[in-house]
């Protein structure tokens, strides 16, 4: 027979359709943007980077969404221009938890000399303003999508390792944690097997709001132009490169703009369902 922390596990680790109608509604608005940027580039009507009409060219039948400051086809850059928002802030995303969850799990298990060092360091990431803090990263590792990549990683690091710690010091004085080093499991098995199955709760709901940062930080690094680099097709820079042409095709700025909104709500919506516990 399981026992009731196995059973527990295993509702936290199991639930993945969500039970409210907001979290339903963030999945299907998740899953639409993400089929919009994965598959978009296959029904794209023209060349992204191919000039076909006068700057800001208003919307018609040849170009439904109008043209763009260099008279490119609105529709086919959109179409094209998501993939890098999720493969970017997505891998952004990746790196920051890897350091984070290691270096929380560590911290808020071990109660030693090194959760003061390592929070120390944390602590100071933290003094650092975020945006100016990726901004100086990335204008020292040089303009490119990989600096800003990783200069996102390092920013969310530190909010993420003190969250972690938080919620893995409140495991680590159950009873279940404690008769796991009664029977002599290594560190390495209780973390995976007692703690980190029953903070997932707690972490997926931040894993959303920290892809969200890495998507609004990405996306503000590029408005600035230090990301990405023309001609390239991301919704974060048509923002950037569209900016002073709203009175004339609002669309070349505000779609792109939209397709970002929605997907961060989407993110939020499902990952306050999925931190919600039973209902």
């Amino acid at each position: 027979m399981s026992s009731p922390t196995t059973r527990v596990t295993t509702r936290a680790m199991t639930r993945v359709i969500p039970r409210t109608v907001s979290g339903r509604v963030g999945l299907a608005l998740l899953l639409l943007v993400v089929l919009i940027a994965l598959t978009g580039t296959w029904f794209a009507p023209h060349d992204p980077n191919r000039t076909l009409a006068a700057p800001y060219t208003p919307p018609s039948g040849r170009l439904p969404l109008g043209a763009d400051f260099l008279g490119r086809d609105v529709l086919s850059r959109v179409l094209s221009g998501g993939r890098s928002v999720l493969l970017y802030s997505g891998l952004a995303t990746l790196l920051a938890y890897a350091g984070g969850l290691t270096i929380g799990l560590v911290a808020g298990y071990s109660r030693s000399w090194l959760d003061s060092v390592l929070m120390r360091v944390v602590d100071v990431l933290l003094s650092f303003p975020a945006l100016v803090f990726l901004l100086l990263l990335a204008t020292a590792a040089g303009r490119g999508i990989g600096s800003v990549v990783i200069a996102s990683a390092v920013v969310q690091l530190p909010p993420i390792a003190r969250i972690v710690k938080t919620a893995a010091l409140e495991q680590s004085v159950r009873g279940y944690v404690e008769a796991a080093v009664a029977r002599g499991e290594s560190t390495f098995s209780v973390l995976r097997r007692e703690i980190l199955p029953n903070i997932s709760r707690t972490l997926a709901a931040d894993i959303g709001l920290r892809f969200t940062w890495s998507v609004l930080l990405i996306a503000s690094v590029n408005f600035l132009g230090l990301g990405l680099q023309p001609p390239a097709a991301d919704w974060g820079l048509m923002v950037s490169e569209n900016r002073g042409g709203a009175a004339l095709n609002p669309s070349a700025m505000l779609i792109p703009a939209a397709l970002l909104g929605v997907l961060t709500l989407a993110i939020n919506l499902l990952g306050d369902d999925m931190s919600g516990g039973d209902r």
